[in-house]
This record gives C-alpha cells, structure tokens and sequence, in this order.
C-alpha cells in the first residue's frame, strides 16, 4: 500500500471559522475525516499534518523522504514566500502535489505566485476542500502508473 502524507499550513486548522467565504463552512476535523475516508477506500495509507511554524513544516518534509510515496501540501500563506519550504519539497523524490483551498488566481496580487509550484508534479486550487479528495485520487492515480 502506498503512504501519502497531507501537509497544511499556517490557519488552516481554522477552516471553517475563517474567511468562509474563501474557504467554506466546514471544519478541519471534517477535513480529516474525509481525508482518512477517501484514502481507506483507494487503500492508501494517510497521516496528515498541520503546522503554522515554517521550520517545522520542512522538518515534516525532510523526515518523509524515506516513510512516504507522495505529498499533497496546501502550504498557505507559505506559497508566496517560503524558500526554505521549496527546497524541502525540491529534496523530496516522491510525487508532491500543491494543493489551495481557494482560487489564488482570484485574490490579492501577492497571492498570484507561488514559490513551491515550480518544485511540484501538479497543482490544485479553487475548489474548495473539495480539492483534497480530487488531489487524493489524482495522487493514487499517479503512484499507481509504475506499478
């Protein structure tokens, strides 16, 4: 079985409470559960992991070289202005995919370019956390077309 590791940013532990309108109603205990259930049901195994601290988030990239086949990672506000981020990613041999909660293309300017997108194998944004389950099923896809 393939292991994916799901990595969220700063604020988004509070989905649900903030800016709705971007990011919708529901919670990010909701978030895990529907996270945990599409992964059961293409037998991938799922650890999710949420930090607001950028040193820990590469910390949490750099231990999974050797435990996980691919990342799916909505690095928030992180996007637009970590280079430590980026290169972790950059290290990482895995399939990684960048994941936005919200359309980045439709909100402030600075939001408009991410650092990490050129390291990634594919991006997801604008689809509400709806885009977790499309970037779970486009990871399985992917780690399965070597086998």
């Amino acid at each position: 079985m393939s292991k994916i590791l799901i990595i969220n940013g700063p604020n988004l532990n509070l989905i649900g409470e903030r800016e709705q309108s971007q990011y919708g109603s529901k919670d990010y205990k909701f978030l895990g559960d529907i996270c945990e259930k599409k992964s059961k049901e293409l037998n991938l195994i799922l650890e999710m992991k949420q930090s607001n601290v950028e040193g820990e988030i590469v910390d949490i990239i750099q231990s999974a070289r050797n435990k996980f086949d691919g990342i799916i990672i909505n690095a928030g506000g992180y996007s637009h202005t970590s280079v430590a981020i980026r290169d972790a990613l950059d290290i990482f041999k895995g399939k990684i995919i960048e994941l936005h909660i919200s359309n980045i293309y439709k909100r402030e300017e600075f939001r408009h370019k991410s650092i990490i997108s050129g390291v990634v194998t594919g991006i997801i944004c604008g689809l509400g956390i709806n885009g977790y389950i499309l970037a779970i099923n486009s990871m399985h896809e992917m780690l399965n077309e070597n086998k």
